[in-house]
């Protein structure tokens, strides 16, 4: 038992849990939720300070202030306009001759600039004596010739449009227009396709039109295929060609090497399933009998 006089010995201070510089002066202090929170006496130290400014050496290093962080806007230079379309001769040929002008220019927007004037003239209101200059209808072959979307679309408005006229049927086929149709009819768009293949068939209605699509080892291929891809009045326009082809004397016999009137028959039974115009339906229903009486498909035997 410890006498009274006997004086107790002092306790030593509590060892810090740490002896890092960092965690020291976290740990000379206990909170308890009866002692007021007292705040630690910072005592510097050399281990504190130093580590103190790596850290802010190091944010500042990791994470650079920018002054002006806005990214500088690049001025474009303005597009120059379009030009200015041409303008309306005050005769018709005066205007075919403009037009042929710019279609035999190397440039491309001059070559645009012809189309769209042509356009304006020709499209909307067809002109009662619309002769058409051989120059001006080549220009427009080789423009349909060029597999252009853009040029494409106005080549067929137009040689539509001059086709109305059985002059410029014929003027149109000595051109190699009929050929140029045939040859790039695959590649054009819906509504280009159905404009060509109608100026097509009113070539058709001259007699060296409908021997020009007869003779070409194409005509046969590629109405097949655009047949499919058409619907309603395109279609009926495709059928009609291939009944130029196959009509009554008309045929030689050179497109079976091409195209057998077996693959043609089917291609046609199967349009007619599809969409047509009635006009379309007759023709292809009298096509498909033209070539059972030439002997050149037994319906009959295949169950059609």
């Amino acid at each position: 038992m410890m006498k009274a006089n006997q004086k107790a010995k002092p306790h030593a201070p509590p060892r810090p849990l740490f002896s890092c510089g960092f965690f020291r002066r976290c740990t000379q202090y206990v909170l308890s939720p009866t002692s007021p929170h007292r705040k630690p006496t910072t005592t510097p130290s050399s281990s504190s300070s130093s580590s103190t400014s790596t850290s802010q050496s190091f944010t500042q290093w990791r994470f650079p202030h920018h002054a002006d962080q806005t990214p500088s806007t690049v001025t474009l230079p303005p597009t120059p306009p379009p030009p200015p379309p041409l303008p309306v001769a005050t005769t018709l040929q005066e205007t075919f001759q403009i037009a042929e002008l710019h279609l035999a220019s190397v440039s491309e927007s001059d070559k645009l600039l012809a189309l769209q004037l042509l356009e304006r003239v020709v499209v909307p209101d067809l002109p009662s004596d619309p002769t058409c200059p051989p120059g001006l209808m080549r220009g427009l072959v080789s423009c349909l010739r060029s597999n252009n979307i853009v040029t494409a679309k106005y080549v067929t408005k137009i040689l539509l449009a001059l086709c109305l006229a059985e002059g410029n049927r014929h003027v149109a086929v000595e051109a190699g227009a009929a050929r140029a149709v045939v040859e790039t009819a695959a590649g054009l768009e819906i509504s280009a396709v159905e404009r060509a293949l109608a100026a097509l068939e009113l070539m058709c209605t001259t007699a060296e039109g409908a021997e020009e699509v007869r003779s070409h080892a194409m005509t046969v291929p590629a109405m097949v295929a655009v047949m499919a891809r058409l619907a309603g009045r395109g279609r009926e326009n495709a059928i009609s060609i291939l009944a130029v082809v196959y009509g009554k004397g008309g045929f030689d016999g050179e497109g079976i090497t091409v195209a057998p009137a077996e693959e043609v028959a089917r291609a046609v039974a199967l349009a007619l399933e599809g969409e047509c115009t009635a006009r379309g339906r007759r023709k292809g229903a009298h096509l498909l009998k033209t070539l059972e009486e030439y002997g050149r498909l037994d319906l009959s035997q295949n169950g059609s």
